[in-house]
């Protein structure tokens, strides 16, 4: 079942984020403010671990997937939800990749459908 999908400007930023960075990665965590928006990381600079979840991979038309992580904590609350990482214009956290771009990534979401 696919629980994570990505629209089709976010994935354009993603392929430019890869062009200057390397391959990436997402991290949702369930922090305030920012913190609850997904970060984009070079691949492996974010440590995952027994406190994450693996929730799918986006392809956005590179040879990489790119790996989407939640916080174990955060899937509790989200479990019944798909998410869709999406991007608008604004600046977002400053850890995340995209924050000197003008824009920041966001998550839109729905319920799971059977």
């Amino acid at each position: 079942m696919e629980r994570v999908a990505v629209t089709e400007e976010a994935a354009e930023l993603i392929r430019s984020l890869t062009g200057t960075h390397g391959p990436v990665m997402f991290h949702q965590s369930g922090g305030c403010c920012d913190g609850s928006s997904p970060m984009c990381y070079p691949q492996g600079e974010f440590r995952t671990g027994d406190s994450d979840i693996h929730l799918g991979d986006l392809d956005v038309g590179l040879e990489r997937a790119v790996p989407v992580w939640m916080s174990r904590s955060q899937f509790e609350y989200w479990s019944h939800t798909h998410l869709t990482i999406d991007v608008v214009k604004g600046r977002g956290a400053g850890f995340s990749l995209e924050a000197p771009e003008g824009r920041r990534f966001l998550i839109r979401s729905r319920l799971m459908e059977e």
